[in-house]
């Protein structure tokens, strides 16, 4: 499977079973629109700050807590980030506050705005994802602010608000939707989206992932 200036391993892109490398984790925090949030930044070894580097903005599913971040990082994202030379940031939700849901209100775009300034991004664009909770989070984001990025994976996730103003918003991206054969729940509507989105022009690439429950 290839994105925009990525080349993830075939059928997922939830790096499973992948034993962790030795990229460097950051704790950081700041204050975005009044709120402080936390999150961790996965720098590639060697990381050079003059050079521009592919990073991916990823949302943790769960409750979006720091203990979700944490697991999310070190299951699907820490090693290849250190293999193929990525900058993977990831954000905490605020207490109660899903970022699908209210948590992103008055947050963005000013973290991403950090996020451009602190470290030298490819294109000036971030590439964002994640699973479950955090796919939900992902689109809802990206149809909110779609000029901060390059494509949009969801593992799984979809658009939960179907209006015509969000869809088009995406249109710039390049959209990439997995879900589950074991996970109904989630595959019927993604199935369904991914058919509305091609119909109005969209670049989507849907793959239902054999023998995958939930957590892809």
């Amino acid at each position: 499977m290839k994105l925009p200036g990525i080349t993830f391993l075939p059928m997922t892109l939830a790096f499973i079973a992948i034993p962790l490398a030795s990229a460097e984790t950051l704790g950081k925090a700041g204050r975005f629109g009044g709120i402080t949030i936390r999150y961790k930044v996965i720098l590639p070894n060697g990381y050079d700050p003059a050079r521009a580097y592919p990073a991916i903005l990823a949302f943790a599913g769960g409750r979006q807590n720091l203990d979700a971040v944490n697991g999310m990082l070190e299951r699907n994202w820490s090693a290849e980030a250190e293999r193929r030379g990525y900058i993977i940031v990831s954000p905490a939700a605020p207490s109660n506050n899903l970022f699908f849901e209210r948590g992103a209100d008055g947050i963005f775009p000013e973290f991403l705005d950090q996020i451009l300034r602190d470290y030298k991004i490819e294109a000036g664009k971030l590439h964002i994802a994640g699973a479950s909770n955090g796919g939900l989070s992902a689109f809802h984001i990206a149809a909110m602010y779609p000029q901060y990025f390059r494509s949009l994976t969801g593992f799984p996730g979809y658009l939960r608000e179907e209006s015509d103003s969000r869809i088009n918003a995406l249109k710039p991206l390049c959209i990439y939707m997995h879900v589950g054969e074991r996970d109904p729940e989630w595959l019927v509507p993604m199935q369904r989206q991914s058919e509305i989105l091609q119909q109005k022009g969209l670049c989507v690439h849907f793959s239902i992932e054999p023998d995958q429950g939930h957590g892809i």
